[in-house]
């Protein structure tokens, strides 16, 4: 439970310009997700005005942050998952194949089931560096994103592979099918990556935005779909979709980024057509290359069996 408290915070100087959630995130030590409900159930003021999660703190501001009395958001559910699949199981790292419909971790708004949830009722204990809702987890899949992830069972391995994921050295292959057919066949996608302006839970390229850059090649064309392989040299929230999205070619069944809902319905498709089929990186502990793939699951090889046959 989460004790019921108000604080209030006034803003150094060098903590000017700083995003509301941010700051609280430091000030409070609070999680980023943690910070930003609070801003949106408007338990954070400053006088009489809420506060978004967005907004820029200013040298002297006193702002007020009220915490409720509640259980907290970000309890850890364990709850078997009987669709995730470990892949490898070594001493120090667990290898998973996520399916669809599971978080990585527990998050504010979300009540489904977690990895760290699953590998918890599968009685595996992990790396508890970190923020206590993240045990183990070095880098994310979406929730609508199926595929491999690197859990790390140690701490020695959360800090090499946490390490290794920030230096970009893990190679990552994503599979998609994508709406047309990109021009050239072979390419790369160089376009910054924020927060969409109009849409808090959407992201978008804008001009100041992260420095993001996608690498694809189309493997197969189907005339009004393509399967790409993508590989990804960031690794920013949402990436391959909309850097596809913005190329007019979305990924298939990713209606949150403008794909088709027409094709969506004749593929089958109630999620983005989107697998993280290969994941190789340095063994956290005795430096060997490790790699691992993984197969389509039933959803997305229906579907691209139907784009082959030309039966839909």
């Amino acid at each position: 439970m989460t004790q019921e408290r108000t604080e209030s915070l006034v803003v150094a100087p060098e903590e000017a310009g700083l995003r509301i959630d941010a700051f609280l995130v430091k000030r409070l030590e609070l999680s980023r997700a943690l910070a930003a409900l609070l801003c949106a159930e408007g338990n954070v003021t400053l006088g009489s005005k809420v506060l978004g999660k967005s907004k820029k703190t200013n040298v002297g501001d006193t702002i007020d942050v009220f915490i409720p009395l509640r259980p907290d958001p970000l309890e850890i559910r364990v709850e078997i998952v009987e669709d995730l699949k470990i892949i490898a199981d070594d001493d120090d790292y667990v290898v998973i194949d996520k399916p669809v419909g599971v978080a990585a971790h527990p998050s504010p708004g979300w009540v489904g089931p977690t990895v760290v949830g699953a590998l918890a009722a599968a009685g595996y204990r992990i790396s508890t560096s970190g923020s206590a809702e993240r045990q183990g987890i070095v880098h994310r899949l979406d929730v609508g994103t199926s595929g491999l992830m690197v859990v790390a069972k140690t701490e020695r391995a959360y800090t090499a592979l946490k390490r290794a994921f920030k230096e970009r050295t893990p190679k990552k292959i994503y599979h998609a099918v994508v709406q047309g057919l990109p021009d050239p066949l072979e390419g790369t996608i160089d376009a910054p990556l924020g927060r969409h302006p109009g849409h808090d839970w959407k992201f978008a390229v804008i001009e100041d935005g992260r420095d993001s850059r996608t690498h694809y090649k189309v493997l197969e064309a189907f005339g009004r779909a393509s399967l790409v392989e993508v590989t990804l040299e960031t690794g920013r929230t949402h990436q391959i979709r909309v850097h596809f999205s913005a190329l007019r070619h979305p990924c298939a069944g990713d209606q949150t980024y403008g794909a088709d809902p027409k094709l969506s319905a004749a593929l089958g498709l109630t999620r983005q057509w989107l697998h993280a089929q290969l994941l190789g990186f340095f063994h956290p502990v005795n430096g060997e290359w490790v790699e691992y793939t993984s197969e389509y699951p039933l959803d997305l090889n229906n579907a691209l069996e139907m784009l082959r046959d030309g039966n839909f």
